[in-house]
């Protein structure tokens, strides 16, 4: 198991690609992480167009790898809306075979420690599907706040999920 104050954080680049390929096993597992415009299964050129977002002075996105040890234990990206200063902490994951072991909280202080460092940002939010209890826990534990629920938003198959809608202001951050 491994020690969470072993964790360190760095910006993904393409050669921690290939460590995440399998992670989801399923489509309903990828929507969740990565939201339904996604093509299951992910693969190295969903990734690459995803890295492409991170290039320039006012990248869209910022992309972040938590490891222990030369090992991916986890992947967290933000979209950025720099006209408004706010971020969306989005596609959080924990490799499967590290879940449980108390790394997704450490990683992801570090990465909002990051965020609001930029003094542009003064707002960072994000979306999480309602049944998510875990993650859910995990933000609510950083002083992120529930501020509403859209409901049936996204459709998977035959079903339907209700994403909530949390956020975390500067002033909030610790």
């Amino acid at each position: 198991m491994p020690d969470p104050s072993a964790l360190t954080v760095e910006t993904f680049t393409r050669k921690h690609a290939a460590a995440m390929l399998d992670w989801f096993a399923s489509r309903e597992a990828l929507i969740q992480w990565g939201g339904p415009d996604l093509s299951y299964p992910l693969d190295t050129a969903q990734i690459e167009a995803m890295l492409a977002e991170t290039a320039g002075a006012e990248p869209s996105r910022w992309m972040f790898a938590g490891l222990v040890g030369d090992r991916l234990a986890g992947h967290v990206q933000v979209a950025l809306d720099w006209r408004n200063g706010v971020g969306r902490l989005a596609r959080v994951a924990i490799n499967p075979s590290m879940r449980g072991q108390g790394l997704a909280q450490p990683f992801l202080r570090e990465v909002t420690t990051r965020f609001f460092a930029n003094s542009a940002f003064e707002r960072l939010e994000l979306n999480v599907y309602t049944f998510n209890e875990t993650a859910i826990r995990t933000y609510n534990g950083l002083g992120f706040r529930e501020e509403g629920v859209r409901r049936s938003s996204v459709k998977v198959g035959d079903a339907r999920w209700d994403t909530a809608l949390y956020g975390l202001l500067r002033t909030e951050w610790t």
